[in-house]
């Protein structure tokens, strides 16, 4: 079965999305749309921009939208029999899979994006990736410390990115290490992404969910909160409100798609991220980027 799959905030780089508006005249009308309904030309800061203008986040998360929605509208056999996407990326994978259409599709990242900058700004808070050490040791180390820090991202075995406030993060880091793993260190993002510190931005976006149609999907998607196949249009909704302040369990969809029979995953969107992940959880898995 054919499983693709979109990525998240990250996978951003300059000049994304510039072949495929020069060379394809849906993805050039694609494009200009986005624009008009962002209200700002983002095809400029995505071909021309620095590395530093794209990675504000109510421009990274539409930019990789875009990339991943509009590149999916291209290729010519693309026929999904499931979907998945990591964080941002299950956005994408919801216009993939039919379940929104493209314009609501990106309001929404829209909203979300602004409404997560939003949060960010309330108190410090931040993520940090944890190498070389078991789940339930990463969860047992963020239950002991002080203040909120939780397990956000289960990338794959051996890699698991904590969030939450700053010092919480900070002391968690140092557990970590002292619990034996290889590396424990803080990243670069705006905010604690998938932890109770994205509260506000959930109730925020919450309402613009629930104000969107949301269809029958064509194939299931793998949702990040439940790493099940999810086919039930009030189901996804429901979880998408969900997703902000959830980890994202990326290990656990993948497996569950391998159970259930994907042969191939696809990466659809900017860079290699996902397809990376997918061969550190099943090394026999048959992977390609398009």
């Amino acid at each position: 079965m054919k499983a693709y799959i979109f990525p998240g905030q990250g996978a951003q780089f300059p000049g994304m999305g510039k072949d495929l508006y020069d060379n394809s005249p849906l993805a050039k009308e694609l494009f200009e749309k986005a624009n008009e309904i962002l209200g700002f030309r983002i095809t400029d800061i995505m071909f021309e921009g620095t590395a530093e203008e794209l990675k504000e986040t109510k421009v990274t998360q539409p930019a990789v939208f875009l990339h991943s929605v509009i590149l999916a509208k291209t290729l010519e056999d693309f026929h999904p029999e499931m979907v998945a996407g990591h964080s941002l990326g299950e956005f994408s994978a919801l216009v993939a899979n039919g379940t929104l259409s493209f314009e609501d599709g990106l309001k929404l990242v829209s909203q979300r994006a602004i409404a997560m900058q939003k949060a960010c700004e309330i108190k410090p808070s931040t993520m940090a990736a944890v190498l070389g050490l078991a789940d339930e040791k990463v969860e047992e180390v963020c239950a002991s410390i002080d203040g909120i820090v939780v397990a956000a991202n289960y990338n794959c075995p051996g890699q698991l990115v904590i969030s939450g406030e700053f010092k919480a993060v900070e002391e968690a880091c140092v557990a970590m290490k002292e619990a034996g793993a290889k590396r424990a260190l803080l990243l670069p993002v705006g905010g604690a992404f998938h932890s109770p510190m994205m509260e506000p931005a959930r109730e925020e976006l919450a309402a613009a969910i629930e104000a969107t149609t949301f269809s029958t999907p064509i194939c299931p998607v793998y949702q990040n909160v439940t790493a099940s196949a999810v086919s039930d249009a009030n189901e996804i909704k429901n979880n998408l409100i969900i997703q902000l302040t959830a980890p994202v369990k990326w290990t656990q969809s993948v497996q569950q798609m391998i159970k259930d029979g994907a042969t191939l995953f696809t990466e659809v969107g900017p860079g290699k991220v996902l397809v990376g992940l997918v061969n550190k959880i099943d090394k026999e898995a048959a992977t390609h980027s398009a």
